[in-house]
């Protein structure tokens, strides 16, 4: 089989993983990052170039069979440089719609998928208009870059809405997106991977827990499975829409919020979609037959896509970020089992420095592990 040589947009850690499960098929990569230090640069093909440089670009996707991004907000021009030399997959398409939140919410009105009462906000006579169409708790976000809880206010009132929304929309040129506060349940993903020729392969519903709008820890199968598995079929069948809706190609996340309480019926709300590999799938590394990254590696390449299944039919795995500060190293690999990833990134508060992931078959013997992990990588932001 001839060589094959992926590149990777962006030198974070995961493109790390990515390069972590090419290596295991054979597979080169070559990662552009503006940062030498990035953590992938450490067993990859690195280049260092800003991603308005177009010429270096150029240079960096040529001779790759592919080109991928770790993350969503790569410049139009930036994929149109890279497309010039190889296929860029996901498609920039995928790209435009996850870079603005109003485009993701009017993709899936247009599938059929329910999502939060929203509307859009380009002034400040529109947070008027928000207040009337949205109601309170409102979410007010920006409709680009913001991530991990950044770009983002609760507002309770007029005043809150006013005064706190006029400074967000200041700094936010693109304008916002305002949000009716979800009466939350849950939170759930899916990752789904989809080939060139349209084979699809999903992985078990993902159910997650947030700190500070930044993910603290992932359980699949999704415990909510077991009482509303309505929920599973329905979240699967609105990524399955989305993938062949886009003719998608690569991985991909949405995430979704579980609404309902006191008994009510849950109902399922979309509130975004990732094109890329996704923190809530990381537990797949060791939890599911093939990885998220062999997948999306798999798929961008033309490869065959691998097995979505669970290690074994009875697996349960969690998947708990390290945030902010590394735990002790050996007091982590003490515990049983556990699957200790860390990026090489230096310690910084609310960043993502590695994950840990436990896998196991008894449930109260796992949830006696996810204690001690837990307590280790406790963190505030």
């Amino acid at each position: 089989m001839p060589d094959l040589r992926l590149g990777v947009l962006g030198g974070g850690q995961l493109a790390l993983m990515l390069a972590q499960a090419a290596s295991s098929l054979g597979v080169s990569v070559r990662t552009f990052d503006e940062s030498s230090e990035a953590p992938a640069a450490r067993i990859t093909d690195h280049r260092v170039g800003r991603f308005d440089d177009h010429e270096a670009v150029a240079r960096f996707a040529e001779g790759c069979d592919a080109v991928t991004c770790e993350f969503e907000n790569v410049p139009a021009s930036t994929l149109e440089a890279a497309a010039r030399h190889a296929p860029v997959r996901p498609n920039p398409t995928a790209f435009a719609i996850a870079q603005d939140r109003a485009l993701e919410r009017g993709l899936f009105a247009s599938l059929g998928i329910p999502t939060p009462t929203w509307v859009a906000v380009a002034s400040p006579e529109d947070l008027d208009r928000a207040i009337e169409a949205v109601g309170f708790p409102m979410i007010l976000k920006t409709r680009r870059m913001g991530y991990d809880g950044k770009g983002q206010c609760v507002v309770r009132s007029p005043e809150e809405t006013r005064t706190q929304g006029a400074a967000l929309l200041d700094s936010a040129p693109g304008g916002l997106i305002a949000d009716r506060m979800a009466t939350l349940h849950s939170e759930v993903s899916v990752i789904a991977a989809r080939s060139a020729d349209g084979q699809v392969a999903k992985y078990p519903l993902c159910q997650n827990v947030h700190r500070h709008g930044i993910l603290w820890r992932t359980h699949a199968p999704a415990p909510i499975g077991e009482d509303a598995p309505e929920i599973v079929e329905n979240a699967r069948a609105a990524a399955l829409r989305v993938l062949h809706a886009i003719d998608y190609v690569g991985v991909m996340a949405i995430e979704f919020f579980v609404e309902g309480e006191n008994g009510a019926p849950l109902c399922l709300l979309a509130n975004e979609m990732a094109p890329r590999v996704h923190n809530t799938g990381h537990w797949t590394i060791e939890g599911a037959s093939t990885s998220q990254f062999e997948n999306h590696v798999r798929a961008v390449l033309g490869l065959p896509l691998g097995s979505t299944a669970m290690t074994t039919p009875e697996a349960i795995a969690s998947m708990y970020n390290i945030v902010g500060r590394v735990p002790d190293r050996g007091s982590l690999l003490e515990v049983p089992g556990a699957r200790v990833h860390l990026y090489g990134k230096p310690p910084r508060r609310a960043r993502k420095l590695g994950h840990v992931t436990l896998v196991g078959t008894d449930a109260r013997e796992l949830s006696r592990r996810e204690k001690i992990v837990e307590e280790l990588c406790a963190w505030e932001v």
